[in-house]
């Protein structure tokens, strides 16, 4: 009679297989459990939308002062990937990296206030570079590999308006412009509607119009701001010569100016009128609702940091920004959809669920601690976005039958992917 191999009877290379294994198949069941229940979640996606988004071609216009040295940096950094990567796995491990060091710096200067260790402010604007130089090759590893889609411009652009929400605040942070917390607020709110008329303009015109001075250099000049607080942190304090004004206002008010001239910009080809039918949007609809979802978002901020009796704003103002800027990210988000699948905009969305809830909170003196409910706002936010994101791409992905994270490389790159 034998006796079965117990599993120390067994050669370690045996057990080192089939440990892997199980761990495939927990991840595998792991995948299929969360695919289903994405699945199992509303459709926010018709048809016909769908349809739409295959058919979508990426227009732009204009080329940016950098671009042209950057391009070729870009184009040979590409070809360090191997076919087997993902464009979009490429896009959301940077902004995974610039998403962690920005909030890492968000924590350390406590609101904005407080100065850091030169080594965070480093690793943030390194995160921020990792960041623009992924999102800037995914493009060019999708056409080396052959796996261009509607997906990956949905998701390119996404993700830079997670990035600008995160990216902003941390440079606000880095000068420690949080001692000045309407001033922050200004900068950050305007940055915020300066890309958000981005959109609105393409949502209108059909195509993306790119200035001398637009997404490259801003993110150039806040590599700039975290490298010199890398070397001298309490830089920011100190007054310019003969002036008596801090070199910190001095920041915010390139941010408000610039982006005061790129919104002036943008809404002035609005007013030009659309690609669509009497001078309509894309989809066919008014150049002018797009104002509604960012004006009805700016206002409840507004009265939510001006009317608070515990002085959010002041105490929290990273918190406060941040909560307010993810709910920029959705209504963003919803745009560039509605702009590729060249549909309308809805008049209410979920996303204003957490600014509505801290005004009632407010008028009905004040039920929930201020601080306390920041943090439901927040949560709330981020699920409320990464609902939507989620759900999007998995329609999207199940519609053109092809994976998010995972494409079919090549047997050899595709000649000339810059073009």
């Amino acid at each position: 009679m034998t006796t079965p191999n117990r599993p120390f009877d067994r050669s370690p290379s045996a057990l080192i297989r089939d440990n892997i294994q199980q761990l495939k198949e927990k991840r595998d069941k792991l995948q299929n459990n969360a695919k289903e229940a994405v699945r199992r979640m509303p459709e926010v996606l018709t048809e016909q939308e769908l349809k739409r988004l295959k058919e979508h071609k990426y227009a732009s216009e204009g080329i940016t002062l950098f671009d042209p040295f950057m391009q070729e940096f870009w184009k040979w950094l590409v070809e360090f990937c191997p076919l087997w990567v993902a464009p979009n796995l490429l896009t959301i491990v940077g902004l995974a990296l610039n998403i962690g060091t920005s909030v890492l710096l968000m924590i350390e200067t406590n609101g904005a206030k407080e100065q850091c260790s030169s080594w965070i402010y480093f690793f943030t604007a390194l995160g921020l570079f990792f960041y623009q130089s992924l999102d800037a090759i995914d493009g060019k590893q999708a056409r080396r590999t052959n796996s261009q889609s509607p997906l990956g411009e949905l998701f390119d652009h996404g993700c830079d308006s997670v990035s600008a929400v995160f990216v902003t605040i941390a440079c606000c942070c880095a000068v420690q412009l949080g001692v000045y917390p309407w001033l922050m607020y200004f900068s950050c709110m305007l940055s915020f509607f300066a890309f958000y008329c981005a959109h609105w303009q393409t949502y209108v015109s059909g195509k993306l119009v790119f200035g001398k001075l637009d997404c490259t250099e801003a993110q150039f000049s806040f590599i700039t701001v975290y490298m010199i607080s890398t070397l001298s942190p309490s830089f920011w304090s100190k007054s310019i010569p003969y002036l008596q004004v801090e070199y910190r206002i001095l920041v915010a008010l390139l941010m408000i100016g610039s982006t005061v001239w790129s919104s002036f910009n943008n809404i002035r080809l609005v007013s030009r009128g659309g690609c669509g039918r009497n001078f309509s949007s894309v989809a066919g609809t008014s150049i002018i609702f797009p104002a509604w979802p960012i004006g009805l978002l700016l206002f409840l901020a507004t009265i939510a940091s001006n009317y608070s009796t515990s002085h959010v704003l002041e105490e929290h103002t990273s918190l406060h920004l941040l909560c307010y800027g993810i709910v920029f990210s959705k209504i963003t988000n919803r745009l560039i959809v509605a702009h590729m699948s060249r549909s309308s905009l809805n008049k209410w969305d979920t996303a204003y669920i957490g600014p509505l809830a801290v005004c009632i909170n407010q008028y009905f003196n004040l039920l929930i601690d201020e601080h306390v409910f920041l943090w439901f706002f927040l949560l709330y936010s981020l699920y409320d976005l990464l609902r939507y994101n989620v759900k999007v791409c998995q329609e999207l992905c199940d519609f053109l039958g092809i994976h998010c994270f995972r494409i079919k490389p090549p047997t050899e790159p595709i000649k000339n992917p810059q073009h």
